[in-house]
């Protein structure tokens, strides 16, 4: 599967910037910033305060720890779900 780098320019702080980010990960990156009813600037802002490497680097680990979220939160919602005595 090929996956190619896409690079976008962004206005944080009134500076411009880009980001290379691959094409599932501006995907993921436009959804979570749907679900939470925010712009993908306001998302960017977010996570630019609090990174610690690169911006592009920073938002794959954002769409990535995300993602775990939703997968344990589905995980303990199946859990919860199933009566103690299912097999």
């Amino acid at each position: 599967m090929k996956s190619l780098v896409v690079k976008r320019s962004i206005v944080i702080g009134g500076h411009k910037t880009s980001v290379s980010l691959e094409h599932a990960f501006w995907q993921a990156f436009k959804e979570i910033a749907n679900l939470r009813n925010m712009t993908l600037s306001e998302l960017v802002v977010l996570i630019d305060a609090e990174r610690n490497g690169n911006l592009s680097s920073a938002i794959r680990l954002f769409v990535l720890e995300f993602s775990r979220n939703q997968t344990e939160a589905t995980a303990r919602r199946d859990t919860t779900a199933r009566p103690a005595n299912a097999a």
